[in-house]
C-alpha cells in the first residue's frame, strides 16, 4: 500500500482515499444533522433553535479532535514515507493522550460556566432548556467522538481509508437508530438525540479502538510506544494548529451571528441559521473528507521528496472542490424550501429558512 502512494496515478489514488474520506467525514456530521431533523420533526421549532445554540461548542470540541486528529494523521503519514514505523506509532500513543487531557479540560470548563456560555451564544429563556440539556450530555460524552475522529484519520494515514470510512459510517447509522429508539419509541426528548448520539459514538470507538491491538497492522498498540514524548505533542500541534484555528473562527462568527440573528430576528431566526449551517456544513464537510483523503497521498510522497506528485495532488484536489461546491450552489439556490422541511414542519421557520439558504449558499465559493 505504501508502495502505490509512490507510484500509482494520483487521480486513482485520490479516488481511493477521498471517497471514503468524504463518506465518513459525512456521516460524522450526520450524527448532529440526524439529531436536527428527529428534533426539528418531533419536538418543535424552539427545540431545533435551542440546538442551533450548541453549534459554537459543537464546533470548538470538533476543533480540538482536528488539532489532534489531523495534526497526528499527516505527521505519521510523514514519518511512514520516511520508513519511520516507531516514530509513528509513537504519535499515534501521544495523540491519545492528548486527546485525553484536551477532554478533561474542555469538558470541566463548559460544564461549570453552561448557563453563561449559552447566554452569551445568543439563548433566551426559550432555547437555554434545549439547549443545556442536549449539551451536558454530549460534552460528557464528547471523548468518544473525539477518539473516533482522531483514530480514523490515524488509520486513513496508515493506508486504510475504507476501515476509516467504516468507523465513521458505523456510528451515524446507529445514531439514526438510536434517534428512532430514544425519541420516537421512548418519548425521551432532546436527551434522547444527546443519548443517542452519545451511545452511537461509544459502540463505534469500541470498534476503531481494536484496530490498533492487531500486532501485524502497521500502526498499533506496544509498551515500547508508550511513552510521553514532548517532541510527539510538538508536532501533532504545530501541524493540527492550522485547522484548529479555522475551526475556532467559525465557531466566534456563530457566536456573533446567534446574538445578531437573536437582536434583530428572534429564537427562530436562530434557529433558521442553523437549519442553514446544517445544509451548507454537509458540501463544506465533504470538501473536508476530500483534503483529509490526501494527506496520506501529500504526507508520504513529501516524507519521500517526490514534490512533483504533491504538487499535482493539490492541482487534482482543487478541481474536486470546486465541482463539490458547485453542486452544493446548484441544490441550495434551487431546492431551499425543500431542504428546509426536511427539518422542521413549522411553516413559519420554513419560509425563515428557504430565504437563508439561497443567501447563505452564495458565500460557497
Amino acid at each position: 500500500m505504501h508502495t502505490d502512494l509512490k507510484d500509482k496515478q494520483i487521480p486513482k489514488l485520490i479516488w481511493y482515499y477521498s471517497l471514503p474520506a468524504i463518506i465518513g467525514t459525512l456521516a460524522n456530521t450526520l450524527y448532529n444533522v440526524i439529531d436536527r431533523i428527529f428534533i426539528g420533526q418531533e419536538i418543535g421549532a424552539y427545540a431545533i433553535s435551542g440546538l442551533a445554540l450548541t453549534f459554537p461548542i459543537m464546533n470548538i470540541l470538533g476543533a480540538f479532535g482536528m488539532l489532534i486528529g489531523q495534526g497526528a494523521a499527516t505527521r505519521i503519514s510523514i514519518l511512514l514515507g520516511k520508513k519511520e514505523e516507531d516514530k509513528a506509532n509513537i504519535i499515534v500513543f501521544n495523540a491519545l493522550i492528548l486527546s485525553f487531557v484536551f477532554y478533561v479540560i474542555i469538558s470541566i470548563l463548559s460544564l461549570y460556566f453552561l448557563d453563561k456560555i449559552l447566554i452569551s451564544f445568543g439563548g433566551t429563556e426559550n432555547t437555554i432548556p434545549y439547549a443545556k440539556s442536549y449539551l451536558t450530555i454530549i460534552i460528557i460524552g464528547h471523548i468518544f467522538t473525539s477518539l473516533n475522529f482522531c483514530l480514523s484519520n490515524i488509520i486513513r494515514s496508515s493506508g486504510h481509508p475504507r476501515i476509516a470510512m467504516f468507523t465513521l459510517l458505523l456510528g451515524a447509522i446507529l445514531n439514526v437508530f438510536f434517534d428512532f429508539i430514544f425519541i420516537i419509541i421512548f418519548k425521551t426528548g432532546i436527551k434522547g438525540a444527546a443519548y443517542a448520539t452519545t451511545l452511537s459514538a461509544f459502540i463505534s470507538c469500541v470498534w476503531v479502538t481494536h484496530y490498533f491491538f492487531r500486532k501485524n497492522n502497521t500502526l498499533h498498540f506496544g509498551k515500547k510506544y508508550f511513552h510521553i514524548s514532548r517532541e510527539a505533542f510538538i508536532a501533532i500541534i504545530s501541524i493540527g494548529l492550522s485547522p484548529f484555528l479555522l475551526q475556532i473562527c467559525s465557531s466566534i462568527v456563530n457566536i456573533i451571528m446567534n446574538n445578531t440573528l437573536l437582536k434583530y430576528g428572534g429564537d427562530l431566526a436562530i434557529g433558521a441559521f442553523g437549519i442553514t449551517i446544517s445544509y451548507t456544513t454537509i458540501v463544506t464537510m465533504a470538501i473536508i473528507g476530500l483534503s483529509q483523503g490526501i494527506q496520506p497521498i501529500l504526507g508520504y510522497n513529501f516524507g519521500a521528496r517526490q514534490y512533483d506528485r504533491v504538487k499535482k495532488t493539490l492541482y487534482i484536489c482543487i478541481i474536486f472542490a470546486t465541482i463539490i461546491t458547485t453542486i452544493g450552489w446548484i441544490f441550495g439556490m434551487t431546492i431551499p424550501q425543500q431542504i428546509a422541511m426536511i427539518f422542521t414542519n413549522d411553516s413559519k421557520l420554513i419560509a425563515i429558512t428557504s430565504h437563508s439558504i439561497k443567501l447563505y449558499t452564495l458565500l460557497l465559493f
